[in-house]
């Protein structure tokens, strides 16, 4: 009888087996790479169809694709926005690898199938809250000075606001700019302005891709809790030399592409400077004649095909900003480095190894070279961040395709090293380093139900450690909301020691539910921890805001949002419209006690106060994707909210950068083959501003007060701006070979004299007499003219 049921157990297994061999032996993968035909760049997002089974994925960051599908005869539709589309006729019957390269809808393909039908990409994906700008539209577009910026496009967007002109960083539905992870190459950028806020570190000419993630943030990132902003640098032209820049008004920029290794590897060189500083000298009196304010950055990037199987990349950035004058100094800068290893274990698992270093740093202090000077002052701060990340992406069947990998991160803080001299007498006020590191494990899988209903889930888990050595103090409060006093002495911790640690778990999802081929509805929901803070206290954030760590006191910031979505396009995907509303709440979130001192303060976790946030809007977005007139309209109806024990009355008030309404337009219109015109035009609330609401008169001046103590209890004028632009072509060729445009532009058309600031203060003439004034960055309108080239 036992031999009986082994014999039944024996052959239910073989039949097993045979039947699994059998399924794998009619399934079938296509997979390979998707490129650009004029430089070999991958392309990201490629949409890859197959019109039998109404199946099918995107490539990936890399340009990678996997489809497995039963044996048989199919047509696989390559389609990319901006390129003509590619369908391939593929007789499945073995695992076989189809590398795609495709043309921009200029050139003329004749070894390929064209196509006018478009994919509605924009509805069936599975992404919301997400928005990606073409770094051709976005060099189109009117701009500052006549350089392209890409922060000051993508504030342009909807749920994207900033506290002003001139101001660093940008705010994503309610959060602060500390808050978006900036990504270049995958290293974190910590600081992404030029020229205190008016440019952005990201060379134009060297970037590739860019994509914001505001919502709907899939497991694989971490370490911000309200935005990811994803930018890839282009990897060289991988066909032929080729060299591009500008000269404007206020910098000048160069690039350089070749290839090498007989086509298996290229690299990119970009670098630029400005040179308002030097354009400035002549009409500088003499004490001002040996200022500097400049910047300059250099981007490089190289990547080298070892095989079918792998690839090999390597790309770094380096930046400084210059300010100063006789003995005064004051620079800023990043540093970046990435090594990226690409590996297809099999056509269905590609993996991506990235390790990166970046560092942010500034110093201030006097210019003195003298070793024995008598009177001296230097001040240095940095952060350093060290990083190892493996990527893994299985595609299990087209509806079906699994995420996972990990991260650890090693953080170096040192918030100040100050040494002063005064009359020959050396006084050391720096501050410990502080360290720590971030491990995470994340899994996520994206799956389809049908044609109609796709989601995207998963999680991950995140651990922090704040490491020492150190010293770690305790505070008595004295007063409620005001500076806390440190229990002397502090605790010591030994190098290693682990001196508090977190762990969270972030569950992600999002899933989307087709209505018919042109109509979605889009939901999602993120929980995400950040770990690494920005200490300002200031209207807007200064180059000399600290970065701190997470501590005992110092909690991790946690944020949780909802968002619901629908999507349409119309006429054949020409018009894409979206209206998005979303919820979203923020705890631990750091606020200041009165007169607080964040800079060179061993002391300074008792001047923080805790508490946490809302914000909730409605995003509104239509875009327009061809024809000689493309270009988006935008308005977010939104609010920003804090409540902080002891500030406010304890009642909710809105955050600094809170603006109700925001409305943007973009519009682009080819007029002739050689000429392009656009415009931009913005209008948004005026940021919130506390202001006296009563007065004392004492000894003959007036002094203002706030007497029922709320905080942003009125705001300054709406902001508003037109910018104009036209670009055109030179008729002839460049040197014989090359390609050359004028780019003319306005900036701030008509004269508005935009608040950054209003403040109040005591006329000069009568102390009982106060006055408000507004205190503007850019109050004019700005003409620029700027040459680019290309050969």
């Amino acid at each position: 009888m036992k031999n009986e049921k082994l014999k039944g157990a024996l052959m239910l297994a073989l039949m097993m087996i045979m039947s699994l061999t059998a399924d794998a032996q009619t399934k079938q993968t296509i997979s390979g790479f998707v490129k650009d035909l004029a430089n070999g760049e991958g392309l990201i997002g490629v949409s890859v169809y197959v019109r039998e089974t109404e199946t099918g994925v995107t490539t990936n960051t890399y340009g990678f694709y996997s489809l497995t599908l039963p044996a048989g005869q199919y047509n696989v539709v390559y389609s990319y926005i901006g390129y003509q589309k590619i369908i391939k006729e593929v007789n499945l019957s073995t695992d076989q690898t189809v590398n795609i390269e495709m043309a921009d809808e200029s050139n003329q393909l004749q070894e390929v199938t064209i196509s006018t039908q478009k994919e509605d990409e924009n509805v069936r994906s599975i992404e919301m809250s997400v928005n990606k700008v073409e770094m051709k539209t976005i060099k189109k577009m009117p701009a500052l000075l006549g350089e392209v910026d890409l922060i000051r496009s993508i504030q342009l967007l909807p749920g994207v606001t900033t506290v002003g002109e001139g101001a660093s960083g940008f705010n994503v539905r309610g959060g602060d700019i500390s808050q978006n992870l900036v990504l270049l190459d995958e290293a974190p950028v910590y600081n992404s302005s030029h020229l205190f806020g008016f440019f952005s570190v990201f060379n134009p000419d060297a970037v590739k891709d860019v994509k914001l993630i505001k919502g709907g943030i899939p497991a694989q990132y971490g370490g911000r809790i309200s935005s990811i902003l994803d930018v890839r640098m282009k990897e060289g032209n991988a066909k032929k030399r080729e060299i591009n820049g500008g000269i404007g008004s206020i910098f000048s920029r160069l690039t350089y592409e070749q290839p090498f290794a007989a086509g298996k590897g290229s690299f990119i060189v970009a670098a630029r400077r400005s040179y308002i500083d030097i354009l400035a000298k002549p009409f500088l009196n003499k004490d001002l004649r040996d200022s500097k304010f400049n910047f300059y950055d250099l981007t490089a990037k190289v990547n080298y095909r070892l095989g079918e199987k792998d690839t090999f990349f390597a790309s770094g950035y380096f930046g400084k900003d210059v300010f100063g004058g006789g003995d005064f100094a004051f620079g800023w800068g990043n540093a970046t480095a990435t090594g990226r290893w690409n590996h297809i274990f099999s056509n269905k698992l590609f993996m991506n190894l990235t390790g990166y270093y970046s560092n942010y740093d500034y110093s201030l202090g006097q210019n003195v070279n003298d070793d024995n000077a008598r009177d001296k002052f230097d001040w240095k701060s940095k952060i350093i961040s060290k990083s190892i990340k493996p990527d893994f992406t299985y595609y299990i069947t087209p509806n079906n395709q699994l995420t996972f990998g990990g991260q650890y991160i090693r953080y170096d803080s040192r918030p100040g090293k100050a040494i002063a001299i005064s009359e020959g007498e050396t006084t050391d006020i720096s501050l410990d380093p502080k360290y720590a590191d971030e491990s995470a494990l994340y899994i996520g899988n994206e799956q389809k139900f049908g044609d109609k209903i796709s989601l995207q889930y998963g999680i991950r888990y995140s651990y922090f450690r704040s490491l020492g050595p150190g010293t770690e103090y305790d505070y008595i409060e004295e007063v409620k909301g005001q500076r806390k006093l440190p229990v002397l002495p502090g605790k010591e911790y030994g190098k290693g020691d682990v001196i508090k640690s977190y762990g969270n778990w972030e569950p992600r999802a999002s899933l989307n539910i087709g209505l018919n081929a042109t109509t979605s509805i889009k939901a999602s929901y993120n929980r995400t921890a950040q770990y690494l803070h920005l200490l300002s206290n200031t209207a807007a954030s200064s180059p000399l805001d600290v970065w701190t760590l997470s501590s005992p006191i110092i909690k991790p910031e946690m944020a949780d949002q909802v968002a619901l979505g629908w999507f349409q396009n119309f006429k054949d995907n020409t018009y894409e419209a979206s209206v998005e509303v979303y919820y979203k709440k923020l705890y631990n979130q750091i606020d200041y006690v009165p007169g607080s001192d964040l800079l060179l303060n061993q002391y300074f976790t008792g001047d923080l106060l805790f508490g946490k946030g809302r914000a909730y809007g409605a995003e509104f977005y239509l875009k327009k994707n061809k024809g000689k007139l493309t270009g988006w309209v935008s308005y977010t109806l939104s609010r920003t909210e804090r409540q902080v024990e002891t500030v406010n009355n304890d009642d909710w008030f809105p955050a600094r950068f809170d603006k109700p309404h925001n409305f943007t337009s973009v519009a682009i219109y080819e007029l002739r083959k050689r000429l392009t015109l656009s415009a931009n035009f913005t209008i948004a609330s005026g940021t919130p501003a506390t202001f006296a609401t009563n007065r004392y008169e004492i000894q003959g001046w007036a002094l203002g007060n706030n007497y029922e103590g709320k905080r942003n209890n009125s705001r300054i004028p709406a902001y508003h701006r037109l910018d104009l632009a036209a670009t055109l072509k030179s008729k002839r060729k460049l040197f014989k070979t090359g390609e050359g445009e004028w780019v003319f532009s306005v900036y701030n058309v008509y004269n508005r004299r935009n608040p950054f600031s209003v403040y109040t203060r005591v006329n000069e003439d009568n102390a009982l007499k106060t006055e408000a004034v507004r205190y503007s960055v850019i109050g004019s309108m700005i003409p620029s003219v700027t040459y680019n080239f290309k050969f």
